[in-house]
């Protein structure tokens, strides 16, 4: 785990060394145990480690190809790198290290772009040819890694990195993205390629791009649509397959030479990876959790159970509503705006885990292949494929969105409307659903949300939160071949009887039991909406009305202040919609203000 970042340059003019010196200083988070920068007077790619394979020097970024027309840096962990390393040694190659990075290199070496169909894991990796001119960015299959770009030919020159704040240190200006924002609004989430930031992208999931003299093209080498259901596959072999990929994806996971550990909710997929860890460790593995004072929230009782199942060493940590003093660190290592407040308890436990390891495995992945959110129960009653009307798609992205009814005619004003008018920001998702006609209507919206809300926001999540704490996670049911498996499973099988993830518990219920199978599915968020009417009125009403939201003339406060005054008042629920807000107004004190971050409780 690590981030990159880099430039190239089409025009005549240098590269800014101060800029570089600044992207690498901004990420210093992501890899705080070594830095590189390789640099030509076209191009320059650079790393910063945190070391989790091969902890020696040696395996320091960028790693170099013997006659030098290589170069190359890496953010993420290739799992299959044992493999795939015998197999170049059977070919000739030799090798310095004993970390992945170089296997990957060597891996480019031998077989050009093909070689990213070759890698099993989470990546973002550049790749500079000085002899060619040529750069290369790939990212891995289900964009479990960040990596975003901004500029092109006609600007003279691109940026690189794996969060947009090292893209920031250029000394171009972005202007905020009210397209993005109008998106953000409808779905409570950006989703990719759009971004916050005017002219910043990510590059997509399963893509890589080519920045040469000719400009930046664009290739797919993974895509999830192809995957072809098959309608006549059985519930045992369906179980049987589901076990035996979990159980080699959470084994190949576990390689590290650096101490690790795992996130432990008590629910089915933390539970679930920590139970097939237990299969393969020497010692009780390492378990951390967070809870609340408020038992509607806490789950620690679960946990504590998983815990004593499978002999963990666990520990946990109860969180309040301080919180929100770092909610502007929160939004700052996000780039972005995000309405899911889990990323504070996310935070918080990689906090906790930091302390004693550098490597966590998680259950991320699972709700979205397998169909474990209660809202699908709402477009499939008791999991069964009803006689939906042909804007059943669009009414689902609607009814499932951030603001419900009118709530947008009467919230939003001024630009940010015309643009949420001009343009439908639910298309992403809706598109996405429609793009999959291939399969059953249940797994129309889980691969849509696969690839729109998981990258979007779900995985932004453990990335980033655990990143400002130097600390890497990985997740089983992020393997690429786990997500194929679930899109050849009907999706029936998913939502069979009203249960969510129904296949999937009872694939895993004689590993954990009838108890923590079937438990009733809590979401790993705070009591933020509790806290809006009780400790943090005050920080509401200083963040919705002290006059700057006004000034942007994008919100109606009069609207906004009835509804958290009727949220207070307990006569409505508002908490989606103010914790939304109140995330992007930060986002904008933050990166369109410039207010500094020291006013707020720091992270780390």
């Amino acid at each position: 785990m690590c981030g990159i970042f880099g430039t190239y340059i089409f025009s005549d003019q240098n590269i800014c060394v101060d800029e570089l010196n600044a992207m690498s200083r901004v990420i210093r988070h992501r890899g705080p145990d070594a830095d590189g920068i390789f640099m030509t007077e076209k191009a320059a790619i650079g790393n910063r480690r945190l070391a989790i394979l091969d902890l020696d020097k040696r395996s320091d970024q960028p790693v170099y190809s013997d006659d030098g027309n290589t170069v190359l840096v890496q953010n993420g962990e290739i799992y299959n790198y044992v493999e795939l390393k015998a197999k170049l040694l059977a070919l000739g190659y030799s090798f310095r290290t004993e970390g992945d990075t170089e296997v990957i290199l060597n891996a480019y070496l031998e077989w050009g772009d093909e070689f990213v169909h070759m890698l099993n894991g989470m990546f973002a990796i550049a790749i500079y040819e000085p002899n060619q001119k040529r750069l290369k960015l790939f990212r891995d299959r289900l964009g479990v890694k960040p990596l975003y770009i901004a500029g092109n030919k006609e600007h003279g020159q691109i940026w690189f990195g794996s969060e947009i704040k090292a893209i920031l240190q250029s000394n171009r200006r972005y202007e905020p993205n009210l397209d993005a924002v109008c998106q953000y609004l409808a779905l409570n989430y950006v989703p990719a390629p759009y971004t916050m930031f005017e002219g910043i992208y990510h590059v997509m999931p399963g893509h890589f791009m080519v920045v040469d003299a000719n400009g930046v093209s664009t290739k797919k080498y993974w895509d999830l649509n192809s995957v072809a259901p098959e309608p006549d596959m059985s519930p045992a072999e369906a179980k049987a397959s589901i076990i035996s990929l979990l159980d080699d994806a959470t084994r190949v996971r576990m390689r590290a030479d650096a101490k690790f550990g795992a996130f432990l909710s008590g629910g089915l997929d933390s539970s679930s990876v920590v139970g097939f860890m237990s299969m393969y460790a020497d010692e009780p593995i390492r378990t951390y959790s967070i809870g609340f004072s408020d038992k509607n929230y806490d789950e620690t009782i679960y946990a504590n159970m998983t815990s004593e199942r499978f002999g963990t060493n666990h520990r946990s940590r109860i969180v309040e509503h301080d919180l929100a003093k770092s909610w502007a660190h929160y939004i700052w290592h996000c780039d972005q705006a995000h309405g899911d407040v889990s990323f504070m308890p996310m935070s918080e436990v990689s906090r906790l885990a930091s302390e004693d390891v550098k490597m966590v495995l998680t259950g991320d992945g699972a709700d979205e292949l397998f169909g474990g959110y209660e809202k699908y129960l709402d477009v499939f009653p008791h999991g069964q494929l009803p006689n939906l009307t042909d804007d059943w798609a669009a009414e689902y992205v609607v009814n499932s969105g951030l603001l419900i009814g009118d709530e947008a005619d009467q919230l939003i004003c001024g630009d940010l409307k015309s643009a949420f008018e001009q343009n439908n920001p639910y298309r992403t998702l809706l598109d996405a659903i429609r793009s999959n006609k291939h399969q059953d209507q249940i797994n129309q919206l889980l691969l849509a949300e696969t690839k729109t809300l998981l990258p979007g926001n779900n995985l932004v999540k453990p990335d980033r939160m655990a990143m400002a704490h130097s600390l890497e996670v990985r997740s089983p049911y992020l393997d690429y071949r786990m997500a194929e498996l679930a899109f050849r499973i009907p999706g029936t099988m998913k939502l069979n009887g009203g249960v969510t993830k129904s296949i999937l518990k009872d694939a895993l219920k004689p590993l954990l039991g009838d108890e923590l199978t079937y438990r009733k599915k809590q979401m790993f968020t705070v009591p933020v909406g509790n806290w809006f009417r009780q400790a943090l009125v005050g920080f509401c009403r200083d963040m919705f009305f002290d006059g700057r939201l006004e000034n942007r003339q994008i919100i109606n406060v009069e609207t906004l202040e009835q509804m958290l005054a009727a949220h207070i008042t307990g006569e409505r629920n508002y908490t989606r919609q103010l914790r939304a807000l109140i995330s992007l107004e930060i986002w904008f004190r933050l990166f369109v203000d410039g207010d500094e971050l020291q006013q707020t409780q720091p992270l780390v």
